[in-house]
């Protein structure tokens, strides 16, 4: 998986555990086109601290460009934004 760290427009679930549950982003893309992207399956999710931020990352898999394909999202915590990180 190549590292993009790009972020993102994320409508996620909220519920009383800590941490948000994704649904689903829209990333835009190198011709300036937006793109939706629908979360089926979260593989797994960890929290990470890197130089004092709290990260929770999600490993997830979706259809994109008619192919599924495995990637991850990063949602920080302190300002509540959320980051494409890898595909």
């Amino acid at each position: 998986m190549k590292i993009i760290m790009k972020p993102i427009e994320m409508i996620a679930w909220f519920n009383n555990t800590n941490y948000p549950i994704p649904l689903r982003f829209k990333i835009e893309t190198e011709d300036k086109t937006n793109v939706v992207i629908k979360i089926d399956k979260i593989i797994f999710k960890e929290e990470e601290k890197i130089a004092g931020n709290r990260m929770v990352l999600y490993r997830c898999e979706g259809v994109i460009d008619n192919l599924k394909r495995i990637f991850e999202l990063k949602y920080e915590l302190a300002t509540c934004k959320w980051f494409l990180f890898k595909m």
